[in-house]
């Protein structure tokens, strides 16, 4: 039998999703939780792996067991086993042809920024601080030449395992509230470090340091070294991963909903 379940976790006690040997990662508190139920051992795959301090409120996983237990046992059980900074918010039995990663048709991501002189004490691990004045508009100017489908290479991590660089960016709003500055990020799929090295090229356009035409230069000269520095972790969270209708997934819980 096949399950699928979404997941939400605070990404700051972590490094990272994947199994790490002697480090404590969110994919091996999920296997040892789920295993713990099931009574035989489980390996869970991913919608999308997420880096050290990454969140997640909408991340899809599945996995395969043989144990017989309805979607609120696994819900109620997993969680038992869980810590605190994990949690499943949906469990569904699904075929085997449904598969957490390579099922999903898009992936949303949201960047979340404090734009203020001091920083804080509360948030210090779930946002990305800036003091220094964002220009919001000149930042919603400079974004527009990144939607479509276009080669990412300016925006992709060295280490990256993409074997292709071409993405289809299909949303990329920024709004803003108070000292709160927020980027909301969709696209078929996203290479290493993609959204982070977006949203570290736009926070240069908003501070003054880069015009807002230097956005495009820099996606036109697949290059790494031209864009801008990588946002730190803290601040982004995976937010809902898209299927085909016919999956009947559950709407994902977005982080608007915490923002």
């Amino acid at each position: 039998m096949r399950i699928a379940a979404g997941i939400e976790y605070d990404g700051s006690g972590f490094k990272g999703w994947q199994h790490q040997d002697e480090k404590r990662t969110v994919q091996q508190c999920l296997e040892h939780a789920i295993t713990r139920v099931a009574n035989h051992p489980i390996k869970v795959i991913a919608a999308g792996r997420t880096d050290s301090g990454v969140h997640a409120t909408g991340q899809v996983i599945h996995f395969n067991t043989a144990a017989r237990r309805t979607p609120f046992q696994w819900l109620r059980g997993v969680n038992t086993y869980l810590p605190d900074d994990v949690c499943l918010l949906w469990v569904r039995e699904m075929t085997d042809e449904f598969h957490a990663r390579y099922s999903a048709v898009k992936r949303s991501y949201r960047y979340i920024i404090l734009n203020r002189r001091e920083p804080s004490a509360l948030f210090r691990t779930r946002a990305c601080w800036e003091h220094r004045l964002l220009d919001v508009e000149a930042m919603c100017t400079a974004k527009t030449p990144l939607l479509g489908r276009h080669d990412f290479s300016s925006f992709q991590a060295a280490g990256c395992q993409a074997t292709s660089p071409v993405r289809r960016l299909s949303c990329l709003d920024i709004g803003f509230t108070a000292s709160w500055i927020w980027f909301d990020v969709e696209a078929d799929a996203f290479l290493q470090h993609m959204v982070r090295n977006i949203v570290g090229t736009l926070v240069a356009v908003g501070a003054g340091e880069k015009s807002v035409s230097w956005v495009e230069e820099v996606l036109v000269a697949r290059d790494r070294a031209k864009a801008g520095v990588t946002a730190p972790p803290h601040g982004l969270y995976l937010a809902a991963v898209s299927y085909p209708i016919d999956y009947h997934i559950p709407e994902s819980t977005m982080a608007v909903r915490y923002w």
